[in-house]
């Protein structure tokens, strides 16, 4: 089997302006935000990132590297807004596609099984069609109700975030939640899969449950060590969101000259010691 161990530095070389990118994750926790900060010292630019948004998208938003963002939401979890999105959309800086949760994974999942599209109830009766005209409603063909046609949302690239992996692409979750990640790397023409160890594969069947291991070598083009990989969200049980490291990026984001010397020391810091 393959050898797939590569850096951050060699999977952003891999990726394009313009480019479509999923991030894996669920706001505030476990985002694969080493390989973010990759793409922020990057000159990469004009991205669509597909996200259920946290810091993530915030910090992408904050640095110029987004023209569109499509999600379920953009929060930090304890703290309910990040203000680099919500600035860079008030100021109309940004297009947005906003989805219900349940319609973005099943464009994932569309496009995971190469499909145009699933129908969905997700999003019927709300603002979701006012917002975004381009949607379609479908009849059952069964007789049934009036569906919503989720478009597939197909991805140039995915980034996501492990506990554990191997060096041939298998991943595994520790916490309690797998997330969308799978669904991500499934919609992916290359994926990217960042972890805090990596280990034999004897190993990953032996740690704990086999249905931890959420990601099939199969669909992932690339795995990169990153011990603290996904600072400052949460990669529970390896370690939790750090609150306080979280309270200075929104603190810090209210003043220019405070931003840009956290910014600066977050690229070339990162994980604090």
């Amino acid at each position: 089997m393959a050898d797939k161990r590569m850096t951050g530095a060699e999977v952003v070389s891999r990726l394009e302006s313009g480019m479509t990118i999923g991030i894996g994750g669920w706001g505030s926790r476990r985002k694969p935000m080493a390989l973010v900060r990759e793409i922020l010292r990057s000159e990469l630019k004009d991205l669509t990132v597909v996200s259920y948004g946290g810091p993530d998208v915030g910090l992408l938003c904050a640095a110029g590297k987004v023209r569109k963002v499509v999600f379920g939401f953009v929060s930090l979890d304890s703290i309910a807004l990040d203000p680099h999105f919500r600035a860079a959309r008030q100021a109309g800086a940004i297009e947005v596609a906003e989805y219900d949760e349940g319609m973005l994974q099943w464009g994932l999942y569309a496009a995971g099984l190469n499909l145009p599209f699933l129908p969905t109830r997700a999003g019927l009766g709300s603002d979701v069609l006012t917002h975004n005209p381009d949607l379609r409603t479908v009849p059952d063909p069964y007789g049934g109700d009036e569906l919503l046609a989720m478009p597939a949302l197909r991805l140039d690239a995915a980034l996501i975030h492990m506990n554990r992996a191997d060096s041939h692409g298998n991943g595994q979750f520790l916490g309690p939640d797998p997330y969308f990640d799978d669904l991500y790397c499934m919609a992916a023409d290359q994926a990217f899969m960042s972890c805090e160890k990596i280990v034999p594969t004897a190993e990953l069947t032996a740690a704990a449950h086999p249905a931890t291991l959420r990601i099939n070598r199969l669909v992932v083009t690339g795995v990169v060590e990153a011990p603290g990989g996904a600072h400052f969200t949460s990669c529970v049980p390896d370690y939790e969101r750090d609150e306080e490291f979280q309270r200075e990026y929104v603190r810090a984001a209210a003043d220019p000259r405070a931003w840009q010397e956290f910014s600066e020391r977050y690229l070339a810091e990162g994980v604090p010691a």
